[in-house]
């Protein structure tokens, strides 16, 4: 019999109050204060879907637990957790760079982190073939001493060292298709052979000083990071290009053990935050390449962590296809909102996102070389 897909979440991660906003931005006296982009809306709207599709009762439901101080040690320093602590206990406050907390919200980043870590027990446990944790806040801009870019700790890369001390996995992968670059899980591993970092993303979007394809790796950790920044507007085509003659080769070559997904959804055509084209059935297809890919070397063992994503009406859409083709099932739904988006200009491969791929997939030609 086929194992399940797991999924975790929890009430909690939709109480993290990341506070008010202006665009991607924060309120200042010329920008009126909106609701914060990193709302709990989109999430809880893809849970909504995942159980209106009856798709949640054919998951197998992983409980969270909160990650431990030494956990959370695996990557950030003491005194940035004592920081989050401390203002998690008063009113909330600036962690970082476009990172701000609520109330309580140190122990609903601590479920948070530690949901992705119990994703990677039952997947290494065999209870479930693959797992996604829709969790928040999110975490792939998290960097050592300091939040950034409304993350606050970084759940994958928790996750991953805890996969290795712990459960004693060697190569682990991780495939970033969030449209902003994942710069706190390249910060983690820049300098470690045994993980690969593959980020694809919209060319100096955010970070915008990162991302760039000639970052490939320091030290013993030379090309064991893929940077794949693609040029605004990219869309479908772009994307399976970029897998297909970058991403995918470079998983086929590094053989991992365990692929982690920072599933981030904001790179489809109805983000606020992005410029990119992207649709449910781009989501869909990435999901199967890495899937395939990962059937090779680690057994199928998949988790994917929920990042970013704010268009409310969309990102349900992008998070069922995701999950669909993860558990093999198919609930039925019909996206909306699809054949109007591929209709639109920019799914076609054009020839600046083919150099930009190019590039890229001259990088994953050095993949695993020194590792």
């Amino acid at each position: 019999m086929t194992k399940p897909t797991g999924l975790v979440v929890h009430e909690r991660y939709f109480w993290h109050d990341a506070g008010s906003g202006a665009g991607f931005g924060s309120a200042n006296p010329y920008a009126q204060p909106d609701r914060h982009p990193e709302s709990p809306d989109s999430k809880r709207r893809l849970l909504g879907l995942l159980e209106v599709s009856g798709l949640a009762e054919r998951l197998t439901r992983i409980a969270p637990r909160p990650a431990a101080r030494h956990e959370l040690e695996y990557f950030h320093t003491p005194r940035y957790i004592e920081l989050v602590e401390r203002l998690s206990s008063g009113t909330g406050g600036v962690i970082g760079e476009s990172a701000t907390i609520g109330p309580g919200s140190f122990e609903i980043a601590q479920l948070s982190a530690g949901g992705c870590i119990a994703a990677v027990d039952a997947v290494l446990a065999g209870r479930v073939a693959n797992a996604y944790a829709l969790v928040r806040p999110p975490g792939h801009h998290a960097e050592p001493d300091q939040g950034r870019g409304y993350c606050v700790f970084g759940n994958a890369v928790i996750a991953i060292r805890h996969a290795q001390r712990v459960r004693g996995v060697g190569r682990v992968a991780v495939v970033d298709w969030d449209v902003h670059h994942g710069n706190g899980t390249e910060t983690a591993f820049i300098e470690d052979p045994s993980v690969l970092t593959i980020s694809v993303h919209q060319d100096r979007c955010y970070p915008v000083d990162a991302g760039g394809v000639e970052v490939t790796g320091n030290g013993a950790g030379a090309h064991t990071n893929l940077n794949v920044p693609l040029p605004a507007g990219s869309g479908h085509g772009a994307y399976l290009s970029a897998f297909e003659r970058a991403v995918i080769p470079a998983l086929e070559r590094f053989r991992a053990e365990l692929v982690i997904v920072t599933s981030g959804l904001d790179a489809s055509a109805m983000d606020p935050l992005g410029r990119m084209m992207c649709t449910s059935a781009t989501y869909r297809e990435l999901t199967r390449r890495v899937m395939a890919a990962a059937a090779t070397s680690a057994g199928g063992r998949i988790v994917a962590t929920h990042e970013g994503g704010y268009s409310n009406a969309y990102v349900p859409f992008c998070g069922l296809a995701v999950i669909e083709t993860l558990a093999g099932i198919t609930s039925g739904v019909t996206d909306p909102y699809l054949d109007e988006l591929m209709q639109t200009a920019g799914h076609e491969l054009l020839p600046h996102q083919t150099a930009a791929i190019d590039a890229a997939a001259k990088a994953a030609e050095r993949v695993g070389s020194s590792a």
